[in-house]
């Protein structure tokens, strides 16, 4: 199983009301949600790791997740308020004003995470819940105690405005990308985690020197590309679909990612180390399928496996 580790929250999406004025309509999300339930429902085995609200939203959350087959089991809850993530959203592009204070995803601590994990054979991590503490030094924690023996896929999915002291951010950053075998980085991720005017192609060989076996990038409408530890490097383009909105489109492409490399059995520590170039790129155009239908629709609803 493949346990999503992360934020679960409320996107509050701005919607017309019947009086002419915009109202806001909660709608499930969060980036690590957003690749569970995408896992979910192109038919891997997946969980998902989060702390939830006993309030009405995270029950909705709850409520999400096992519509879409996500085992639920290791699922935190507590009676603080579930995150919530007022959204407006301008020629499809997405912006946030997040009420996060003391929330039950937040304040997760190492203390909650579990010591065991016998049924789980990869973990994924990402989002904000890297750069909020505690949870950040929760699935730092949790990362460090499993991380030897399972295939690891990070995300970080980097937004300043939610660094705090951006020399701790950076400090476990830098470790969790070092225990990773994937990590996946926009652009501009890239542009944040390795400063300076060098290009793509130089700053990747960075990354991987730190320890990771494969670094992918994506470029927005530019596609996306796979490093190999050994040099090589693969490519696959967009899909070309009407953009509704962005909401979710790199979740939904990681998830299109795992789930291509679980099937084809490649989702291994030792598989992941010798992957060959043609197999990676089969799990980038999978990723760019999923993604494409989800940006055809509206909000982050991620497309059933005979969708695709």
């Amino acid at each position: 199983m493949i346990l999503c580790c992360g934020e679960a929250l409320i996107d509050m999406i701005a919607t017309p009301t019947v009086s002419g004025g915009d109202g806001f309509v909660p709608h499930s999300g969060g980036a690590v949600f957003n690749t569970a339930i995408a896992l979910g429902r192109l038919g891997s085995s997946v969980g998902m790791l989060t702390g939830l609200s006993s309030d009405m939203f995270g029950d909705q959350l709850a409520r999400a997740l096992k519509d879409s087959h996500v085992d639920t089991s290791h699922v935190i809850r507590s009676d603080r308020p579930t995150t919530l993530a007022f959204v407006q959203l301008k020629d499809g592009h997405a912006t946030y004003s997040f009420m996060d204070e003391n929330s039950a995803g937040r304040m997760l601590t190492p203390e909650d995470m579990p010591v065991q994990l016998p049924a789980i054979s990869a973990l994924y991590f990402g989002g904000i819940s890297l750069a909020c503490e505690p949870c950040a030094d929760a699935y730092a924690a949790l990362m460090n105690q499993h991380a030897a023996d399972r295939a690891v896929m990070i995300d970080p999915n980097i937004r300043p405005d939610f660094i705090k002291d951006q020399t701790r951010y950076r400090s476990r950053l830098n470790r969790m990308i070092a225990q990773a075998d994937i990590v996946k980085v926009s652009d501009e991720d890239l542009d944040w985690i390795v400063p300076g005017p060098e290009s793509t192609d130089e700053k990747v060989p960075l990354l991987l020197q730190a320890g990771p076996a494969i670094v992918i990038v994506t470029r927005g409408s530019d596609g996306a590309s796979g490093y190999l530890a050994d040099g090589s490097t693969t490519s696959v383009p967009v899909q070309p679909v009407d953009v509704v909105d962005t909401v979710g489109a790199g979740d939904t492409f990681n998830a299109g990612v795992l789930a291509e490399l679980d099937r084809s059995g490649h989702l291994t520590k030792t598989a992941l180390r010798s992957l060959p170039a043609e197999t990676l790129r089969a799990a980038l155009s999978k990723g760019a399928a999923v993604a494409a239908i989800t940006v055809s629709r509206a909000g982050a609803n991620p497309p059933w496996a005979h969708e695709l």
